[in-house]
């Protein structure tokens, strides 16, 4: 590899996608190879006024950074697994998976409320169909409005109308403690003045202040990779949802790097791929590809390699969550491809074939009538 110049790796610009990029960047440097990243700005980036099933029908996430793999601009691109595709450009490779992170959902609110001690009729945020579904079915009083935009935006949108009212009202309190100073009676109710308490504020809280949100969310829901990786963590009051009761959408914490089968492909695999990962992944995306949902259907799978077998829990959802699929199933990891597509055709029968279509037509009567009212 001392021939040839750096390994240029495709990847998105947002902050997280910088994160996990560099992971990626560090691993093979750590081997002694040059790597220079390459930003790239995709569809679903331009288009922020969309939800995310609809732009992720087209890969829109993906294929723009593909695109510059396949053309030979650059060696390879970064991908949140999630966001793929099940259907790959025959040119191309999924040369690595690197170990995944948590898998599984977060519930971020203000006070670091439980999902059951949100109030009634609470409104949640968030633009995934699968997570709208498990909201509803686990709580049919709530509000689900739609939240786009990168993971501190989100937490912003959330943050904002309780800190944004906290500071009115100590803005308030100042003012008053000012008409009252000939007062000995007078009791002012914050310990800390207005510009103590905003120094006190944390990075994201001072920014929150600044928007102007169109929502009031009392909670937002998402990836707790997310999360970890975009340093909001600790930041952040927040609860896991469980897995069983949430399941993640196929693929959700893991990263999958897109290359050619060629020199820097092998390298990359070598160096990153995490076998366990992979069977995992591939367990699941398997499913979700023979049961056909893509972005269109709420659908959740899950899967744990536990020694000789891979763990697959599934559920297929109405989109208002009143309907679903649910099951789990041992795979044996020997031939856990052929055994997830045979549970995948089960399920299809037992009715998840039938959700899917439903929502595929939901879908396609939402699109007549958004290109009848343009």
């Amino acid at each position: 590899m001392s021939t040839r110049g750096p390994i240029r790796l495709a990847t998105r610009s947002s902050d997280l996608a910088l994160r996990q990029a560099a992971t990626v960047k560090a691993a093979l440097e750590d081997r002694r190879y040059d790597v220079e990243l390459v930003e790239v700005e995709t569809t679903g980036d331009q288009i922020q006024d969309e939800l995310i099933h609809r732009l992720g029908k087209t890969g829109a996430f993906v294929r723009s950074l593909d695109e510059k793999v396949i053309e030979g601009e650059v060696d390879a691109a970064v991908h949140s697994m999630k966001d793929m595709p099940t259907e790959q450009p025959d040119e191309l490779i999924v040369a690595g998976v690197p170990e995944r992170a948590a898998p599984g959902d977060a519930l971020v609110t203000p006070d670091g409320a439980t999902l059951d001690e949100l109030p009634d009729g609470a409104t949640v945020g968030t633009s995934s169909l699968r997570r709208q579904a498990q909201l509803l079915d686990a709580r049919p009083d709530l509000t689900v409005e739609p939240l786009r935009g990168n993971v501190d935006t989100r937490i912003e949108k959330l943050l904002a109308p309780g800190l944004q009212a906290e500071h009115e009202a100590r803005t308030d309190a100042e003012k008053e403690k000012k008409g009252n100073t000939d007062n000995d009676d007078y009791e002012h109710p914050y310990e800390r003045d207005v510009e103590t308490w905003f120094s006190g504020l944390d990075e994201i809280e001072r920014r929150a202040l600044e928007r102007e949100p169109d929502v009031e969310y009392d909670a937002i829901v998402l990836a707790e990779a997310g999360l970890d990786r975009s340093g909001l963590a600790h930041r952040v009051e927040y609860r896991k949802l469980s897995p069983e009761q949430f399941v993640p959408a196929p693929g959700q914490g893991a990263l999958a790097v897109t290359s050619r089968d060629d020199e820097v492909g092998e390298a990359i695999t070598t160096i990153l791929d995490s076998p366990r990962t992979r069977v995992e992944t591939t367990a699941e995306r398997t499913i979700l590809d023979e049961l056909g949902g893509g972005c269109v259907a709420p659908i959740g799978v899950h899967a744990v390699l536990r020694g000789e077998y891979v763990h697959a829990d599934v559920q297929v959802f109405s989109r208002d969550g009143s309907e679903s699929v649910t099951a789990g199933r041992d795979l044996p990891a020997e031939n856990h491809v052929s055994a997830a597509r045979s549970f995948a055709a089960e399920l299809a029968d037992r009715g998840a074939d039938d959700l899917i279509a439903e929502a595929r037509r939901d879908d396609e009567e939402a699109e007549a009538k958004r290109e009848e009212s343009t």
